[in-house]
């Protein structure tokens, strides 16, 4: 009778799968945002258009969606519901009126001095440092850089 491989010799184990830890990081990463978020009245996937918002506004949808790696029917319901909440506007181009424009309102851009408090609480509650982080994320944009090669 042939012996199982140990979970360090066996290439389908579940815990030396990447995909599997990717999985798992990125539930409980969010989970850990979600609480510190919930007082803003953001949700994570809000919290992205909000940032990249914060960097450059307005934006196209196009542009924002290309932006966060987002097709426009994930993207609208997000632009809706913070349309609604009062920190963004959507509007025609005047150049191009094909082009709907995303633009931060003043509530919007006040809503970036309280948010500017969510790096370091999120760094706090993972228990690591701004350099661990930015190492994590520069291993993570090296593997999505490779599997958006992979699947091209």
């Amino acid at each position: 009778m042939k012996s199982r491989p140990t979970a360090t010799q066996d290439p389908l184990a579940l815990e030396r799968q990447v995909c599997f830890a990717l999985s798992i990081a990125s539930r409980t990463v969010l989970s850990v945002y979600r609480p510190v978020l919930e007082p803003l009245g953001l949700t994570h996937p809000q919290y992205l258009v909000m940032l990249a918002l914060w960097g450059q506004s307005p934006l196209s949808v196009k542009a924002l969606g290309t932006l966060l790696h987002l097709d426009s029917p994930t993207l609208s319901p997000l632009l809706k519901r913070l349309e609604a909440a009062g920190y963004v506007t959507r509007s025609r181009s005047a150049a191009d009126e094909r082009v709907l424009e995303v633009a931060l309102t003043p509530a919007g851009r006040k809503l970036r001095d309280k948010a500017e408090k969510i790096p370091g609480t999120i760094a706090g509650k993972l228990g690591m440092s701004f350099d661990e982080l930015a190492e994590l994320h520069a291993s993570l944009t090296k593997v999505i850089s490779a599997a958006t090669a992979a699947v091209q």
